[in-house]
């Protein structure tokens, strides 16, 4: 930060309005992509207030306490800390989530797998679903607190992303209808066990592409939860393999994919011949995103 703000020089005032500007102009110098609201994203949290509130108060003077905290975050985001790392918070379907290194920072693209999940469930649906690679639970969860008699298990192989998932689960007051299992995928689930409805968003991001990903993902983002294998489609493989064995008939498995893999998608789901129909749902920038599968009925 400007050296002026830590001479201690009685004349020279950082308000709110000038901290604001400094810190827009500093982040777009270093090409960050949305300056100006990291500005007051940051700045709003250190002094505990909303965004509007700071807009009323511009011209207040900040003390040196709150200097020396805001110049810590200035740190953190020129190192291309993701904004949510360090508020330790995240905004998705109208909810706030606890976010912390070790999980990934939920996307808005995320929010279309939610959508169609709630599009099948019926209001007042007492069924139980299962997130697979939960990470934070910000699909589970959100599903949790949409449907206030739907049960959810969460799985994860990260200890980590289970305990934040767990912290999230109390902070939405759903805590008593959600079941975390740590294991790989549905190793840790019953095998008699059947399910109308598995929401997955698995790592799909090709190995040798993760490298050459923002710096906000590939410096602070866990690679677990990224790394896809060769071809990116290692988990979305196996989930497709194992689902069928878990879901009812007429099941249907939601899964995140990336917006290049629609193809091997359905050539693979067309290979194991135990799908019907596939489908595929847009995200916010109209890209395929999520595939809709539903399972076969059973022979008799």
């Amino acid at each position: 930060m400007g050296a002026l703000a830590y001479e201690g020089r009685v004349a020279d005032v950082w308000t709110v309005r000038r901290m604001l500007e400094w810190m827009a102009d500093d982040f777009r110098g270093r090409g960050l992509d949305s300056p100006r609201l990291d500005a007051e994203l940051l700045v709003s949290d250190t002094l505990g207030v909303d965004r509007v509130r700071l807009y009323m108060d511009l011209d207040r003077p900040l003390v040196p306490d709150e200097l020396t905290a805001i110049r810590g975050r200035v740190a953190r985001r020129r190192a291309r800390e993701p904004v949510a790392y360090i508020l330790g918070r995240r905004d998705f379907f109208g909810r706030t989530f606890h976010v912390a290194k070790g999980v990934l920072v939920p996307r808005p693209d995320s929010e279309t797998l939610v959508e169609r999940a709630l599009a099948l469930l019926e209001p007042d649906a007492s069924t139980t679903v299962v997130d697979l690679c939960t990470g934070s639970g910000i699909l589970g969860l959100t599903l949790l607190a949409e449907r206030p008699h739907l049960h959810a298990i969460l799985t994860d192989v990260d200890e980590t992303a289970l305990a934040v998932a767990r912290q999230n689960a109390e902070r939405l007051g759903v805590a008593a209808r959600a079941t975390f299992v740590h294991g790989d995928l549905f190793d840790a689930i019953p095998g008699e066990a059947r399910f109308e409805l598995i929401v997955t968003n698995p790592p799909y991001i090709a190995s040798d592409v993760i490298d050459s990903l923002d710096e906000e993902v590939r410096l602070h983002e866990p690679r677990l939860a990224l790394d896809g294998g060769a071809d990116g489609l290692r988990f979305i493989h196996r989930i497709l393999g194992a689902a069928p064995a878990f879901l009812s008939t007429g099941g249907v498995l939601l899964m995140e994919t990336g917006e290049d893999q629609e193809f091997s998608v359905r050539r693979m789901a067309q290979e194991q011949n135990v799908w019907g129909t596939v489908e595929f749902h847009k995200d916010l920038g109209g890209r395929p995103r999520v595939a809709e599968l539903h399972t076969l009925a059973r022979a008799a």
